[in-house]
């Protein structure tokens, strides 16, 4: 198999994974930001120990700071959200960050936007919107607009993580963890969440699977896959939600829902083949990129 289809099979388990948190997030009964906070130190010593096995050395520089203050910033958004906001509207909320990939690359980089690129992201979008378009309805405008951050940080750290050298990939997420345990860390201080057995098989489900085996399965992704790659066959994630309502609560998944899927899952498949085979061609001698 080569090494992209591994990628790609990487960051479609890595989505599947972060399509949990919605369920676990809403049965842990803590305030969101307690929650993302010890989410994050189950995960950011599950990922350590993975470097530790894979003798993977830590290291901390100006880039792995800032793609691990991104990262964090998501962890601690989302779960926030989700608390504030219905877990739909969290979800697709963030998954506005292929647009800001596009925008942040074009206004920061000056990066060429291909017709291509934009047509995906909107088709995306658009795929996602109808996929919950008979669930999203007034809400906390709050939560909202921590969701829509959410976004912009997943597209930021997508970026920034895309930019690092393999190798420094798990330590910006390492810090990125250890980032989320301390902003959250008051209001664990503040409101002392209840622990019992359900509350703690949840937070270790989000840390060591949801958050931590995922982050290893994203960052061994990123070595094949580019950042807006990562980014669409990340959307798996709320296409899956509707799934685990589906199997855990019995409701079933309208039409417009399907649609959506459809939609979403063509748009991203042909994508990837598409830029790919452009890459190869940028990449072959005397042949240019169309």
């Amino acid at each position: 198999m080569k090494k992209e289809h591994v990628g790609i099979l990487q960051m479609i388990a890595c989505a599947m994974l972060w399509s949990i948190a919605g369920i676990f997030l809403k049965l842990l009964p803590w305030h969101g930001l307690a929650a993302a906070s010890l989410r994050s130190l189950v995960a950011g010593i599950t990922i350590a120990v993975y470097m530790a096995l894979k003798h993977i050395r830590f290291v901390f520089t100006r880039g792995t700071l800032l793609a691990g203050v991104l990262a964090g910033s998501v962890y601690v958004c989302f779960a926030l959200a989700n608390k504030l906001t219905t877990a739909a509207n969290a979800i697709v909320l963030q998954f506005t960050a292929p647009v800001f990939i596009v925008l942040f690359s074009a206004l920061l980089f000056h990066t060429r936007i291909r017709k291509a690129d934009l047509a995906v992201v909107l088709v995306v979008l658009a795929g996602i919107a109808l996929f919950f378009f008979d669930q999203l309805g007034p809400s906390t405008v709050a939560g909202n607009f921590v969701a829509i951050a959410a976004g912009m940080f997943m597209a930021g750290m997508f970026m920034a993580v895309d930019r690092l050298q393999p190798e420094e990939r798990f330590s910006a997420i390492v810090i990125g963890q250890a980032f989320a345990f301390l902003v959250g860390l008051p209001a664990v201080i503040l409101t002392k969440p209840v622990l019992n057995a359900t509350t703690v098989s949840c937070i270790l489900i989000l840390g060591v699977f949801q958050l931590g085996l995922s982050y290893v399965l994203y960052v061994k992704a990123t070595e094949s896959c580019p950042a807006l790659a990562c980014c669409l066959l990340g959307a798996v994630e709320p296409l899956l939600n509707p799934v685990w309502v589906m199997i855990f609560d019995g409701e079933t998944p309208g039409v417009y829902a399907l649609i959506g899927g459809v939609i979403v899952i063509t748009a991203v498949t042909v994508w990837t083949i598409w830029d790919g085979k452009q890459k190869e061609l940028a990449a072959s001698p005397g042949k240019e990129n169309p």
